[in-house]
């Protein structure tokens, strides 16, 4: 088959790599129809190499048609269309029962001191071949598909295995309530269907920064307040001055590590990608090189006693937080990958019908055969030709 590989920092290339077979009873071999670059995809493309090895295959966001099952898969069969969460998970052991599938203690990465593998993301999350490749092997397969009806494309659902799923539990940790103000920091894909999820949920205002026009442009449509750093130096200052001095209610961050900050920080976080694995491994893990301007924004925007939703992807592990000011106004922090399948009962209603209250079709700006996907990685990192989500057809 054809997948998507790492190849070195800032190099992935189309390769024919043999095709997945079962492996264990709980397996699944699905053909990818749909399957999409994510922003975290980028940290993996500039600056976590060292946790990769040369042919990984990338992607965590899959959606096709299920092939081949093994003997303990009963609830899909092949000829099913499903979408598949980017975290693995059981479903059955104490994380899964409570609903903290992202924290799975069947496939929790121990060695590492992670939670539950995820597709195509480094040996600290399980090194499980991706989904940016004609056909996925799903490991407990009993459980993660999620069968999705006919009647929509592929766009409508495809966003259950990441976007929409993650957007839904920034803004439930966010704690919308009706009438509130929400500040969104990033107006990536995860950062625009947080903001309409959040309109949706009932606030009142929700008010969203980046400096890209094209997204600026994209969640105005959705009715959403858009501030531009380029154009507005104090951002916080910005949104109190639209909340009678207070500073939003709640606040999503969903930038993460690719955030702009201080010229020294996103030097070092380049630097420490172009180390040698094991001294960037213990130049990330002891000094900590994550960008934390976006994080400085919400720290500072939202209002006491509010609270901060981080769903934007860090990996740093020593970065400073202003623990005095955060403890003195009594902010509230919820953060962590998001349990996909916690909130799938929640979202799905909202897809299936002829209207589109989310709007899920506004968020494909590039579809591009998967031979394509070195360019597709290019444009989406820079920000070219109006890019803000890419799907790949294999």
């Amino acid at each position: 088959m054809r997948a998507l590989t790492w190849q070195g920092t800032g190099k992935v290339s189309v390769e024919t790599v043999p095709d997945p077979v079962l492996r264990d009873p709980t397996d699944a071999i699905v053909r990818m129809t749909s399957t999409a670059i994510c922003g975290s995809d980028l940290h993996l493309y500039d600056v976590l190499g060292m946790y990769l090895d040369a042919g990984d295959i990338l992607g965590h966001e899959p959606m096709g048609v299920v092939e081949e099952v093994g003997a303990e898969v009963t609830h899909i069969r092949p000829g099913d269309r499903v979408v598949i969460p980017f975290n693995i998970s059981c479903g059955q052991c104490w994380m899964c029962r409570r609903g903290f599938y992202a924290q799975c203690e069947t496939t929790q990465v121990s060695k590492h001191g992670k939670g539950a593998s995820l597709f195509g993301y480094t040996r600290l999350y399980g090194q499980v071949p991706g989904a940016q490749a004609e056909f996925l092997r799903v490991p407990q397969a009993h459980f993660g598909p999620i069968k999705v009806p006919e009647g929509h494309p592929d766009e409508r659902f495809l966003f259950l295995s990441d976007v929409l799923t993650t957007s839904w539990q920034a803004a439930q940790y966010a704690d919308v309530r009706p009438g509130d103000t929400v500040l969104v920091t990033g107006l990536g894909p995860i950062g625009q269907m947080s903001a309409r999820i959040a309109r949706h949920l009932g606030a009142a205002k929700v008010i969203a920064v980046d400096n890209v026009p094209e997204r600026l442009a994209m969640a105005s449509r959705h009715g959403i307040e858009t501030l531009s750093f380029d154009e507005t130096t104090d951002i916080p200052g910005a949104v109190r001055e639209l909340t009678q001095g207070r500073g939003a209610d709640s606040v999503i961050e969903a930038v993460g590590m690719e955030a702009h900050g201080t010229p020294f920080q996103a030097a070092a976080q380049k630097a420490a990608g172009l180390l040698p694995d094991p001294l960037a491994r213990k130049a990330n893990e002891t000094f900590g090189v994550d960008r934390m301007g976006a994080l400085r924004t919400a720290f500072d925007a939202v209002r006491r006693a509010g609270t901060i939703s981080i769903i934007g992807v860090y990996g740093g592990q020593a970065d400073p937080f202003p623990m005095m000011d955060l403890f003195d106004k009594g902010v509230t922090l919820r953060m962590g990958q998001a349990h996909v399948k916690r909130w799938v009962d929640d979202i799905m209603p909202l897809l299936t019908g002829d209207d589109d209250p989310l709007g899920v079709d506004d968020l494909v700006t590039h579809r591009m055969p998967l031979d394509e996907a070195p360019e597709a990685y290019e444009m989406f990192k820079n920000k070219q030709e109006g890019c803000i989500k890419v799907v790949l057809k294999p």
